[in-house]
């Protein structure tokens, strides 16, 4: 049976409310949704350039681009480094490689926490470490920085030690006075080929902090 004319007529204006309201309550439910998304600032630690790639002091690099990669993102230029924005679940990374070089790793940081106003908790530096043997992962939520540079200026771009840092081991076999030497060496071969693994690891690591908390990635994650 044909519509009057009548109810023809007023058709397109019932299609046009119902769009707009569906566009309206549409975007109230994303709203809602990114509210409810836990924010988190992954900064990995290292030194910009290519004589650097593959190197020790670059392994917080590494572990980023093996995240970044997991969660099916790609890197682009930002202010003070890198940046990509990957989801896990119901958690947005900020996964961060600052361009500051080791040094003043904390400039890059300090203007991420201050423009995103993200709370020190949810904070995580991806680190290499001498004290830890090749490939062993430690997630810990404070501490000294042992001499690590990168480490030291955070906590005085800060003004504290307490925020959550991943080691990644890369051992300590270099001569007395050979510390600089050694992390800024390359993996060797035999090292390189654990690698990938090892570096699931601690994207894996990474992953579950952001989920389930520092507490629940340490005692499923250190000393893996």
């Amino acid at each position: 049976m044909r519509k009057s004319p009548a109810a023809q007529a007023h058709r397109p204006f019932f299609l046009t409310m119902t769009n707009f309201f569906s566009r309206l309550f549409g975007r109230d439910k994303r709203r809602e949704a990114d509210a409810d998304m836990k924010k988190f600032l992954i900064v990995g630690l290292g030194n910009i350039g290519p004589e650097y790639v593959g190197t020790r002091h670059n392994a917080g690099f590494m572990i980023a681009d093996r995240l970044v990669e997991d969660c099916g993102g790609s890197f682009s230029s930002c202010r003070y480094g890198d940046m990509a924005e990957v989801k896990v679940k119901n958690c947005q990374l900020m996964v961060l490689k600052p361009s500051t070089f080791m040094n003043l790793s904390g400039v890059a940081v300090r203007y991420w926490m201050n423009k995103e106003k993200m709370p020190l908790e949810n904070l995580l530096v991806l680190v290499d470490d001498l004290a830890l043997p090749f490939g062993a992962i430690r997630l810990r939520t404070g501490g000294a920085d042992a001499g690590h540079n990168g480490l030291k200026n955070i906590a005085e771009q800060l003004g504290t030690q307490k925020y959550c840092r991943l080691r990644f081991g890369v051992g300590n076999d270099f001569p007395r006075g050979g510390q600089i030497d050694f992390v800024l060496g390359k993996f060797p071969p035999e090292e390189m080929k654990e690698m990938p693994a090892r570096l699931e690891t601690a994207a894996d690591a990474v992953k579950a902090f952001c989920l389930s908390g520092a507490a629940f990635a340490m005692t499923h994650f250190n000393n893996k």
